[in-house]
This record gives C-alpha cells, sequence and structure tokens, in this order.
C-alpha cells in the first residue's frame, strides 16, 4: 500500500474546503483506498491529507490520468505545498484500515533517520514503541510507511484529542530512551491534525 501525505499553508480556507470536498471523484479510481485529513491543532492555517492507494503503479496511473482535473477546484486557496509519498512496510496495532469516520484525531511523526540506523529504527518501532501505542486506550489503528532517504512515517489515528492527551510526555520520553530514539533519528517533526469529516472519501 502506498500513503501519500500533504501539507500545505491554506491562504483562502473557504475556497479551500470547497476544493477540499470535490476530490469525492477519487471514488472509483482503480487502486484507491481512502482519503481524509484536516486541520493542524498547533498550526494555524496549515492543512494535512492523507491518501491510501493499494500500490505505486495504480497511484501513478491516477496522476497521468484525473489528478490535474481535480486539483483545479483548490488552485490558488494555498502555498507551501509539500507531497511524500510512502510505501507501507506495517500496521501499527494489527489490521489497518484507511478509514477516517471513526477517528477524531491523527497523530503523525516524520521522522529523517540516519543511514546506519535504519534497521534499529524499524525494529524499535515494531518492538517498542508499536505495543504502547496498542495500548494506549482511544488508540485505533495505525501505519509506518517508508520513502527513499531513510524517510519514515508514523500515522495513527486516535478516537478523540483528550485519548491521544492520555499519551503522556514522560511515558514518550521513557519509551524513547529505551528504543535509542535520539541516536536513530536526525529529525523529527510531529503534528496533531484534527479530521474534518467533509474532507474524507
Amino acid at each position: 500500500m502506498l500513503v501519500k501525505w500533504i501539507r500545505c499553508t491554506v491562504t483562502d480556507p473557504r475556497g479551500f474546503e470547497r476544493g477540499q470536498r470535490k476530490w469525492a471523484g477519487l471514488l472509483g479510481e482503480p487502486g484507491f483506498r481512502g482519503q481524509g485529513g484536516g486541520w493542524s491543532r498547533g498550526r494555524p492555517g496549515v492543512a494535512h491529507v492523507f491518501a491510501f492507494w493499494e500500490s505505486r503503479p495504480f497511484y501513478d496511473s491516477f496522476m497521468a490520468r484525473s489528478h490535474d482535473r481535480l486539483a483545479a477546484g483548490q488552485s490558488g486557496t494555498y502555498k507551501d505545498i509539500q507531497v511524500k509519498l510512502f510505501e507501507h512496510r506495517f500496521d501499527v496495532k494489527t489490521g489497518f484500515e484507511p478509514r477516517f469516520t471513526d477517528a477524531d484525531v491523527v497523530r503523525l511523526a516524520h521522522c529523517r533517520v540516519h543511514a546506519d540506523r535504519v534497521e534499529h529504527f524499524a525494529l524499535q518501532q515494531a518492538k517498542v514503541w508499536n505495543p504502547a501505542m496498542a495500548g494506549s486506550p482511544g488508540m485505533l489503528r495505525g501505519v509506518f510507511g517508508e520513502a527513499p532517504g531513510h524517510e519514515f512515517l508514523v500515522l495513527s489515528m486516535w478516537q478523540s484529542a483528550a485519548e491521544r492527551g492520555k499519551y503522556r510526555p514522560e511515558r514518550v520520553e521513557r519509551l524513547s530512551v529505551r528504543a535509542q530514539t535520539d541516536a536513530d533519528v536526525a529529525a523529527l517533526a510531529g503534528d496533531v491534525v484534527q479530521l474534518e469529516p467533509s474532507w474524507t472519501v
């Protein structure tokens, strides 16, 4: 499965939201699995969108055919767009499905990992972080993806921001030490996204 992450700074929120609803045109595209997104809770005006495709060939075919027509609806409503593609490596918890209807927030962590620490980082994600997140109340499901250049994306879906808040900083710090995260990670950026139901496809 291919995970597409889009982040942009929105300059015309109403126009952007109108355009976002037009992405309903993705339904019926071969290989399309689902899309959702919303607003950053910490950075005003920043929008995140997550799309899921069965494979890279299906995605490439869509980009060549229908993408530009759908994207035209949002032209001029944002700036500073960043688009990244990640290959699904494993699920966080089990049985990941790209569904957004039962989730309230998505937590994302974007990591750039030192080249010689990639396997260690992935192993710790599976052995230390996954069980901790899976055992957190309100955590529904998640996905761990990898991109060329030793980049990783960890997405987790939560029932509510309050539940995510129970995943306390001191606990995260303890897990970080255990997983030797500081030795693995060259750069880390995270965000919490308040999902907008009307953006779900």
